[in-house]
C-alpha cells in the first residue's frame, strides 16, 4: 500500500510545527517531511522536536545539502535520531541549491563526486564500518561510530536528473523526487533507479518518495496518480505562498476514513 505524508515547508512558522506534527500523528498520516531552505530553519533540530512530540509518525529529513555538513557530523546527527527514535527516521542527502552553496563558500567543482563519496561514507559509518577515506572531497582517518546504530534507517538521495537518480539506485536505499516531478517523470525515475540498482548487484527495488505540490481538493487524485506511476510514498506539499500543510492533512484524513 502506498504511504502518504505531508511536507512542513521551511517557509512555515516553526512555532506551528508541534501542532502540525501532532495533528499528523493523530490523523494516522504515515510521514511528515522537513527540508532545508537557505537561510531558514534547520531540518535536523526540527525533526528531533517533531519526533519527540509524536508517538508513531515517521519523520523524513529531505534533504540535507551535503556541501554544508562534514560527512562524519551528518552521520552523527542521523545516528542520534535513529537511536532515539528507531524505525521513525528517513534521511535524504542531496546536492543542495548550487547558488546557495556558493553563497556560503561550499560549492564544489563536481557535485556528483561529492554526493557519491559522501553517501558512501555516511552509509558505511551507519552500518558500523571503520573508515579511512581519501576521496576528492571526503577524507576520513580511522573513523567509526562509538555507539553502533541498532536499526539503521533507510538512506535516500534527492534527485532530479537521471545521473543522480541512477546514483540513488546504485548506492542508496531510495530516491527522493521533489515537487517538479510529473507522473511520467516518476515512472522514468523508477526505471532508471531500479536498472542502476540491478547493475550494482543489489536486490529489491529502489524506494521512491515523491513530493507533490497540490491543493486539498486534488489531494486524493494526486496520491492515486503518483502511486500508479510507481511512487512508494506520496508526500503532499502546499505551495510556497500558502505553505500551511494542515488543509492537506485534513484531505488525507478524509481519504483514510
Amino acid at each position: 500500500m502506498t504511504r502518504t505524508g505531508v511536507v512542513f515547508r521551511p517557509q512555515s512558522p516553526i512555532g506551528r510545527l508541534r501542532a502540525v506534527a501532532e495533528a499528523a500523528d493523530q490523523a494516522g498520516i504515515d510521514e511528515l517531511w522537513l527540508w532545508e531552505d537557505c537561510f531558514l530553519d534547520s531540518a535536523v533540530p526540527a525533526a528531533t522536536a517533531a519526533l519527540a512530540w509524536t508517538e508513531r509518525l515517521t519523520v523524513g529529513v529531505g534533504l540535507l545539502p551535503v556541501p554544508l555538513r562534514n560527512a562524519a557530523a551528518a552521520t552523527m546527527e542521523i545516528a542520534t535520531l535513529a537511536r532515539l527514535f528507531p524505525g521513525r527516521v528517513v534521511p535524504a542527502l542531496g546536492h543542495g541549491v548550487l547558488e546557495w552553496m556558493g553563497q556560503v563558500g561550499a560549492r564544489v567543482e563536481s557535485p556528483m563526486t561529492l554526493l557519491r563519496e559522501y553517501t558512501d561514507a555516511v552509509r558505511g559509518l551507519l552500518d558500523g564500518e571503520r573508515l579511512t577515506v581519501e576521496g576528492r572531497y571526503v577524507r576520513l582517518t580511522d573513523v567509526a561510530l562509538d555507539d553502533p546504530v541498532p536499526e539503521v534507517p533507510p538512506l535516500l538521495i534527492g534527485a532530479r536528473g537521471p545521473r543522480t537518480v541512477a546514483l540513488a539506485g546504485e548506492i542508496a536505499d531510495g530516491v527522493l523526487l521533489d515537487a517538479v516531478a510529473t507522473p511520467d517523470a516518476v515512472r522514468a525515475a523508477r526505471n532508471t533507479a531500479d536498472a542502476a540498482r540491478a547493475a550494482a548487484g543489489l536486490e529489491g527495488a529502489t524506494r521512491v518518495v515523491v513530493f507533490v505540490e497540490t491543493t486539498p481538493a486534488d489531494a486524493r487524485a494526486a496520491v492515486e496518480r503518483y502511486a500508479e506511476a510507481g511512487a512508494d510514498t506520496v508526500v503532499l506539499q502546499a505551495p510556497e505562498h500558502t505553505p500551511d500543510p494542515e488543509p492537506l492533512l485534513d484531505a488525507l484524513r478524509l481519504r483514510r476514513s
